[in-house]
């Protein structure tokens, strides 16, 4: 019976919706029942969803209030979160670097190295002016205004005028007269002397620069593995290139 029914229906006329009649083929295709309901269903869709805005509208709380409104703004039409410039991490490109790279074991290796180097250099140069140039006030005190207009500071401190404007090495006249000089006693020498003592100090001022900056990106590696839990906790202070974010958590009671 199948057969027969399938037989029947390959002699069958097809029938086709008709096309647009001529003089109206100005207008385009003749819009079918399938396209009609397309376009119906979404008409109705916005519709609806108009009318569920203006409702929303009508019934909203005046005293309403979430976060979104606060951190987020309209572009284009568009929602989109606001840049919270107080959030924004304050960091040098160096040690956005660094952090990427390094571990904090690392880090701090490398920083207690720099601190080993810098107590050698300073147990070296005593840290003395590498000039020569007192920049520290040594006062005297006297009886009389007669002994302030007569102040002689080469007799005062018992040397030699020459002597007068140093921090350091500045012996006393008894001294001179007993000791011979030990070192160098020609300019050129001295000369030299004087400027691998500044090249000295230049070395430990940029070695103490690396250790701070190395404590620094210590700091904000370890900030960043404690907000890792999960405790509650508020901002105190914001993060800035010379120092880490400070934050207050939560006190936990342990068992």
């Amino acid at each position: 019976m199948s057969s027969f029914r399938k037989a029947l229906k390959s002699r069958q006329r097809n029938h086709h919706e008709r096309s647009q009649p001529g003089f109206r083929n100005h207008l385009g295709l003749l819009e079918k029942k399938k396209d009609y309901k397309l376009r119906a269903d979404d008409y109705h869709k916005k519709q609806n969803t108009l009318s569920a805005l203006r409702k929303k509208a009508l019934e909203k709380n005046p005293d309403e209030f979430y976060h979104k409104m606060i951190s987020t703004k309209l572009k284009d039409g568009v929602h989109i979160a606001k840049r919270k410039d107080e959030e924004e991490e304050e960091m040098t490109d160096e040690q956005k670097k660094v952090m990427r790279t390094q571990d904090i074991k690392y880090i701090e290796m490398k920083r207690v190295s720099e601190a080993k180097k810098i107590e050698r250099l300073k147990g070296g140069l005593h840290l003395l002016n590498a000039d020569g140039k007192q920049k520290n006030k040594h006062t005297f005190f006297v009886d009389t205004k007669e002994e302030v207009k007569s102040f002689n500071l080469a007799e005062r401190l018992n040397t030699a005028p020459e002597l007068v404007d140093r921090v350091y090495n500045r012996p006393t006249l008894q001294t001179l007269k007993t000791k011979s000089i030990v070192g160098a006693t020609d300019e050129h020498s001295i000369q030299k002397i004087r400027s691998l003592s500044k090249h000295q100090y230049k070395m430990l001022s940029q070695r103490i620069d690396r250790e701070k900056k190395m404590f620094v990106i210590a700091e904000k590696i370890q900030t960043r593995k404690d907000l890792q839990d999960s405790r509650k906790k508020v901002k105190v202070k914001k993060e800035n290139p010379n120092s880490a974010a400070i934050y207050k958590f939560e006190a936990k009671r342990k068992r």
